[in-house]
């Protein structure tokens, strides 16, 4: 029942730079594709980037942080400076080696991120994304449940 658009944006380098991804969840169809300027969600998949990249840029006042760290969310809001702002925090790189035998937080994340940002219903999105990679590795149950399983555990750790 939602629209969602979601494209990468890359620095002038090549490899090793970072990568500023942006998606927009909308009840209406999605006409614009540029950067957003204002987010109100920032996802930090990478905390070494909070050292050289001002990730809250743009964040209004009531804007929510999430961050793939195993710092608290009290640690990482000191870090960034933030005061008004919600920060949560879940180790979505320990839960991916531990489940996916790989350090790919992507997956982990999305599962800390509709819990704190409450844009989308959990249960219809664990089925949409499980009947997605159920198409995409139809002959890998192994890794259609490692990542169900990495979600929900993401879902349940992701704390402020």
């Amino acid at each position: 029942g939602k629209y969602i658009q979601a494209f990468p944006e890359y620095g002038p380098e090549r490899m090793g730079a970072p990568v500023f991804a942006f998606n927009r969840i909308a009840d209406k169809p999605i006409h614009q594709h540029c950067g957003i300027k204002n987010p109100r969600i920032v996802v930090v998949l990478d905390p070494t980037l909070m050292d050289t990249v001002d990730v809250t840029e743009g964040l209004p006042a009531d804007g929510v942080v999430l961050v793939n760290t195993q710092k608290t969310a009290a640690e990482i809001k000191k870090q960034l400076g933030l005061t008004t702002q919600e920060v949560y925090v879940v180790d979505a790189s320990k839960i991916a080696k531990e489940i996916l035998k790989r350090d790919i937080p992507n997956t982990p994340m999305l599962g800390a991120l509709i819990k704190v940002s409450k844009l989308l219903e959990f249960e219809p999105m664990l089925k949409s994304v499980h009947d997605r990679l159920q198409k995409k590795f139809p002959t890998r149950p192994d890794v259609v449940e490692g990542n169900i399983e990495a979600i929900k555990r993401a879902y349940e750790e992701a704390k402020a």
